[in-house]
């Protein structure tokens, strides 16, 4: 009997490339393996422990004897590599058709649309670091009162304003407005609101981003728990990724370890269904401005406290750790990469050793949870359920 799964997504964290990855341009991407290699060596004990190192086609992380947990590695289905939809896959949708992206900026029917309902002119409107931009264009922001908009290789419209400058209800009233426009033949998967501080060129983004998404175009697996009466707690951005839909109760974070201890607090007060966690730093503070270091250092602290988690558990909790694209920082791209993602799956009524293959879609994942807290369901995908537990 499983009462309670935690689902952390340790955001893109890929382990090698797909086989279509070369329509992308992510050819001998593998954010976790080229760090590896970039520094002579990766030591992620705890996560070790549970199998990573014995994914199929893993070569760079040690193999450790004894392996406490479950294993394996999932390819993404759906077209894209953008992060609603890996996470909406691995909740049981399947994009067919991937989410609209402006990889040479936003058209002027858009913009001129954009500025007449703001009721001012903007900055950017270019494919841009979202710190490289404030830094090139932030004083002028602060000059002109306009806004700076600039989107990615992801299927985003982001808006980043001074909080002394833009109010944050100014501006996240600019995002619900881009969000009404950016539907049909337009959509993009999120609207990002990107306050910052500071001042002559020493300009700090703020954790007061907020995301405006689309509703999940089917029910996810949140929708299945949180019918069956059990919570769905969400920790970080991802009440944002699912527009609160299927979500009973939600909490933002400032950074990975504040996101581990915001799900240690729930694992403490919310004893039943499902707690599901997306820490974000090893994307956007390291993946995106291709800091190596960084992303590794980053990775050593999140499994130095892998072991709080695994404390705190109950024997009817189970933990998955996942992730939902790639974004290899070894790599001169600055964007997502198309990868596999690791499984690593670990409580006291989950087998040891057990290697669940490489997945054909990540909603595998989603399917498994729902059979693990024994929710009926018609979700997509294929569960691996009756392969770990003992």
């Amino acid at each position: 009997m499983i009462n309670r799964v935690i689902l952390i997504i340790l955001d893109s964290v890929g382990i090698g490339e797909l086989p279509d990855a070369t329509e992308y341009g992510d050819e001998g991407s593998n954010t976790l393996e080229n760090i590896s290699r970039k520094l002579g060596g990766l030591s992620l004990p705890n996560m070790e422990s549970i199998g990573l190192g014995h994914i199929n086609g893993v070569k760079e992380i040690k193999k450790q004897n004894n392996v406490t947990g479950a294993f394996g590695k999932c390819a993404e289905m759906s077209k894209g590599k953008d992060t609603v939809t890996g996470h909406w896959e691995i909740a049981g949708l399947v994009l067919k058709k991937s989410l609209k992206t402006y990889p040479k900026g936003f058209p002027k029917d858009i913009i001129d649309e954009f500025k007449n309902k703001i009721g001012r002119n903007i900055l950017g409107n270019k494919v841009a670091s979202g710190t490289e931009i404030i830094k090139e264009l932030g004083n002028e922001h602060i000059k002109t009162g306009y806004p700076i908009v600039y989107t990615s290789a992801d299927s985003v419209f982001q808006i980043a304003a001074h909080e002394e400058v833009i109010k944050l209800e100014e501006l996240y009233n600019m995002c619900k407005i881009a969000r009404k426009m950016l539907t049909g033949d337009r959509t993009v998967g999120r609207i990002i609101a990107r306050p910052f501080i500071g001042e002559k060129g020493d300009y700090t983004r703020t954790s007061n981003r907020k995301d405006f998404a689309l509703d999940p175009f089917g029910k996810t697996m949140l929708d299945y728990i949180k019918e069956s009466g059990s919570n769905v707690m969400a920790v970080g951005k991802i009440n944002d990724i699912y527009n609160g839909k299927g979500i009973t109760d939600a909490v933002h974070i400032d950074n990975n370890m504040d996101g581990v201890d915001k799900t240690l607090e729930y694992m403490k007060t919310n004893k039943k269904g499902l707690i599901f966690t997306n820490l974000v730093d090893f994307d956007m503070l390291y993946g995106h401005r291709n800091n190596v270091e960084g992303y590794a250092n980053a990775l050593i602290e999140f499994d130095n406290r892998l072991p709080e988690i695994i404390n705190e558990m109950e024997k009817e909790d189970v933990i998955i750790l996942t992730a939902d694209h790639g974004c290899d920082p070894t790599t001169p791209s600055t964007d997502h990469s198309r990868e596999y993602v690791p499984v690593l799956v670990y409580g006291e009524n989950i087998k040891s050793g057990v290697n669940i293959g490489t997945r054909k879609c990540y909603c595998d994942i989603g399917k498994t949870v729902l059979d693990l807290l024994s929710v009926k369901n018609n979700l997509f995908g294929e569960s691996f359920a009756k392969d770990i537990v003992k």
